[in-house]
């Protein structure tokens, strides 16, 4: 994936969280479970992207 690509998926995402914890009212918690979720899912893709870690449909959950 050319970093271009990469590049403008992290904005994009880092906007739609900053909007969604700017304008959508919710509990403290809440915003931070869904950030967590959001980081933890980028850093896994980021990692899978740039191919530090195989396929994430590969790893089995015994």
């Amino acid at each position: 994936m050319p970093l271009i690509n990469v590049i403008l998926v992290l904005v994009a995402v880092g906007v739609g969280l900053w909007a969604i914890n700017t304008f959508i009212p919710m509990a403290k918690p809440v915003k931070t479970i869904l950030n967590v979720v959001v980081v933890a899912v980028l850093c896994l893709w980021l990692l899978q992207t740039f191919g530090i870690i195989d396929n994430i449909k590969s790893i089995r959950v015994r």
